[in-house]
């Protein structure tokens, strides 16, 4: 295996502290179990002494098999873990704690669920509620990771002062279980090593040498936690890149890299400096982009690789040409010999895959997708629009009914309808004696058969503004305590898709096989898949593809209309910079001029990326 001169600086460091920028496609998993393997044989340390952490499971089983490998099959009892694998091990020896001590995600979901259910805090339907819950439950492992005092803390998800109680019944109720969480290995090791010296000695003595992958993810207490772990020696090697890191909302603070030399003032630092991943038209741009953060080290990056196919960036008019111009693509790259398992789609968020999604289920493309894709026809608007169809084409269902009858309202009464099967006829003979109700069920019959002749796009033009469907909307967001944009986004965004169909059965008959699509897609999420990559910017980090297509590369979208603040925006660019890293040979970034009927902009970061 053959080393540049960073790599091998790397490795051949001794004692103290050393700190190492490693830029996307460096080879830093060789340089780190190469180094394990220099400490071994040509600095005599013991195995057991040496201590690798890393961020998951994967990426730790991952670097122990390549160490394995290194050394033909040899079983050495250097430690491999995560942070919290680690930390619980330790917690594990002081206290005695075993399963019954852990609280899993979902009994942590649920007991926060219980906390809230007892407070009065107003969500639409059920998957906003657990958007809401998965949101607090984020918040409070920023709180923990952060060592922050809650009192201080101004939360995002909900009113500060709700989530502040929230948060005290959830610790309260925690406690009174016994449990603990999984932020809390992290705490508790903390607290630990801070009131017992001797624990801490003995941990101290174990482990002499330490060595840290994707040290850019680090939160507060992981690091005070390290500080403590490492001393007297600080023999403490740390690899990582400040410009790949993108997990704020876990509590990871980049600019822990930038303390660490403040904190260990005899640090060395080394830049792994040639990407071997990508080709040098791919990291020479995705360099122009970065290079506009004002917090990052700087470095020089070369590509080893030679100059390849230029950076693509295509204009599109709207979500559906640019789902059918990147399968295009796709098919291209599939017809040229590449395979379907080297190519990726990547985008912000996993609302912003539903076009995608929507048009390779329907042109049968396999794809494999971790991220849940909400459907979007399941939100209560599409539900609605779904049930004016059906009533528009006969059916009587009276859960239909019953769902639209008031949207807008009618003052129609559920007690005019107590059938399974309703009877506009018998509806208009409970009001016998109002004249004016029974023009209102005249006027819905009349209605719903306009509609019933319609494309399901003009269908859903005449319910937004004959029938009055938006005035409804404005209502329902205002009772709600929500803003309306959001509501109108997800109807304009229903309406745009259904351009593609002809009549409002071939639609009804999409959206079900869209709902079944979905769910088998969600079945095999955790099952080893095949078929194109499709995932989030985040979940692309690590990871490689022959062919990449950004796609939504719009302001709103990449940078998130949340980031507001300057080192929100640093975030965001930095997470764009991490999904064009993810190419080797290919990259098409792709953005749209009009979404739900409004204008749009390519993103901050396509400018920065074309400017010359």
């Amino acid at each position: 295996m053959s080393l540049n001169q960073a790599q091998y600086e790397a490795i051949a460091h001794k004692c103290g502290p050393c700190l190492v920028l490693a830029g996307p496609g460096s080879g830093k998993t060789l340089t780190i179990v190469k180094r394990i393997e220099y400490l071994i044989q040509k600095q005599n340390v013991k195995p057991e002494e040496i201590l690798v952490i890393t961020f998951t499971k994967y990426a730790a089983k991952e670097m122990k098999q390549r160490f394995t490998r290194l050394m033909k099959g040899q079983s050495l009892p250097v430690t491999f873990g995560t942070f919290h694998g680690i930390y619980y091990g330790i917690l594990k020896w002081a206290y005695g704690f075993g399963p019954q001590n852990l609280m899993s995600e979902e009994n942590k979901y649920q007991l926060i669920s219980n906390v809230i259910a007892k407070m009065e805090i107003t969500v639409d339907d059920i998957e906003d509620e657990k958007d809401l819950i998965q949101n607090i439950a984020t918040e409070i492992g920023i709180v923990k990771n952060n060592l922050l005092e809650i009192e201080q803390y101004e939360a995002k998800c909900c009113r500060p002062n709700e989530f502040r109680e929230i948060y005290t019944e959830y610790e309260l109720r925690r406690k009174q279980q016994k449990k603990i969480d999984f932020d809390d290995m992290l705490v508790q090791c903390h607290q630990l090593f801070l009131s017992r010296p001797d624990i801490l000695e003995k941990w101290q003595k174990r482990f002499g040498y330490i060595l840290i992958d994707e040290f850019q993810d680090i939160n507060q207490v992981q690091y005070n936690v390290i500080k403590m772990l490492a001393k007297p020696q600080d023999n403490l090697f740390v690899v990582g890149d400040d410009d790949q890191s993108v997990y704020a909302f876990r509590g990871a603070k980049p600019e822990i890299m930038f303390q660490f030399k403040k904190d260990f003032q005899d640090t060395k630092e080394l830049v792994l400096n040639v990407n071997y991943r990508s080709t040098e038209n791919i990291t020479r741009n995705a360099l122009r982009v970065i290079a506009n953060n004002e917090t990052r080290f700087i470095k020089k990056i070369s590509a080893q690789k030679e100059q390849g196919k230029s950076v693509h960036v295509q204009e599109v008019y709207d979500c559906v040409e640019e789902s059918e111009y990147v399968l295009g693509k796709v098919q291209e790259a599939m017809d040229e010999g590449v395979l379907a398992e080297e190519i990726a789609i990547l985008f912000r968020t996993a609302v912003g895959a539903g076009t995608m999604v929507e048009t390779l289920l329907d042109h049968n493309i396999s794809f494999q997708m971790r991220e849940r894709v909400k459907n979007i026809y399941e939100h209560f608007i599409g539900e609605n629009i779904a049930s004016y169809f059906r009533l528009a084409l006969g059916e009587r269902n009276r859960r239909d009914y019953l769902a639209i009858m008031n949207r807008p309202n009618r003052y129609l009464s559920r007690d005019s309808a107590e059938d399974a099967m309703i009877s506009f006829e018998k509806i208009k003979s409970f009001y016998c004696d109002k004249k004016w109700m029974i023009d209102r069920v005249e006027q819905l019959e009349l209605d719903l058969r306009m509609m019933s002749k319609m494309t399901p796009y003009a269908a859903i033009q005449y319910l937004r503004k004959r029938i009055g469907y938006d005035e409804f909307l404005k209502g329902h967001a205002a009772f709600r305590g929500i803003k309306k944009d959001e509501l109108f986004d997800v109807l304009t965004e229903i309406e745009e898709r259904s351009k593609s169909y002809q009549s409002l059965e071939e639609w009804l008959s999409h959206v079900a096989e869209y709902a079944k699509e979905l769910k088998i897609q969600s079945q095999r999420a955790q099952e080893k898949q095949s078929g194109l990559h499709l995932m989030t910017m985040h979940g692309s980090k690590g990871l490689e593809f022959r062919r990449v297509f950004v796609i939504g590369a719009n302001e709103g979208s990449i940078p998130y209309k949340k980031a507001k603040l300057e080192e929100e925006i640093e975030e965001e660019r930095r997470l764009f910079y991490v999904a064009m890293t993810r190419a080797k040979e290919e990259l098409v970034i792709s953005y749209v001029k009009s979404k739900n009927g409004k204008d749009l902009d390519p993103s901050r970061f396509v400018d920065e990326l074309l400017a010359n």
